[in-house]
């Protein structure tokens, strides 16, 4: 697909991995609507980069734990700039709480966020797509499905199903839109975490280095541009992480 003209949706472009992700798509010719929940000015900062390369960009706010919010959003985006082509689901939350402190709200906003919305942004953006001959959607699923740690049942939970509804959409949007998830290892370390954490961590990926957003961006990229015969594919982008026992 030629990006020069599309439109995309990022959800949680504001900050860290989404905020490359909409870059890479504005500097590749996309319009973008950047999404975020409360990080206002750094969206409003990545929406003025995208506007100086020449491109539109328009903010979008809204809570996507919010059932009513991903179709707004889609018709926000609609309306301003007139057409859907890309979406690219990464906004997602990292709760860690250990599973006797997980009561039935925890569960379900987790679940919401990083599961739910994703599918019910896919299923109001498709429409669009279908309208407009073809669209690509991405899926920010994450390494630690597969391996998950101590205290993050519910996220591990929200991302292995997010593997399950990126094949299912495959399947149910094809042939019109291909649906892939990338699955990142260290692609940016939380805010928290010490520099001891981080070199530890770092160590046991076989590349020895952690990832970078843009690497992320890139591969987004390519499965827009590039990626018109891969459809229902979980891509690991972790340096080998995956690889190890």
């Amino acid at each position: 697909m030629d990006l020069h003209g599309k439109v995309a949706l990022v959800t949680g472009a504001g900050v860290r991995v989404g905020r490359a992700i909409a870059l890479e798509l504005g500097r590749a010719g996309c319009d973008v609507a950047v999404h975020y929940r409360s990080s206002a000015d750094p969206a409003r900062r990545t929406a003025e980069e995208i506007v100086a390369f020449g491109r539109r960009a328009v903010t979008c706010r809204g809570d996507l734990a919010d059932l009513a919010t991903p179709e707004r959003i889609v018709g926000e985006v609609r309306a301003r700039l007139g057409r859907l082509d890309v979406l690219v689901s990464s906004a997602s939350s990292f709760p860690k709480r250990a599973l006797a402190d997980s009561d039935a709200g925890f569960w379900e906003e987790t679940l919401r966020l990083n599961l739910v919305a994703p599918a019910l942004l896919a299923r109001a953006a498709a429409p669009a797509m279908i309208e407009a001959g073809g669209g690509r959607i991405v899926n920010l699923a994450d390494i630690l499905t597969h391996r998950p740690p101590r205290g993050y049942a519910a996220y591990c939970t929200s991302k292995a199903g997010l593997e399950g509804l990126t094949r299912a959409l495959a399947i149910e949007l094809a042939p019109t839109i291909t649906v892939n998830a990338i699955a990142p290892g260290i692609a940016q370390f939380p805010d928290d975490y010490d520099a001891e954490t981080k070199q530890r961590l770092t160590e046991r990926v076989p590349l020895k280095r952690p990832g970078t957003p843009e690497e992320v961006a890139r591969l987004v990229r390519y499965l827009c541009t590039e990626g018109s015969y891969i459809t229902g594919q979980i891509i690991p982008l972790d340096g080998g992480l995956s690889l190890r026992p």
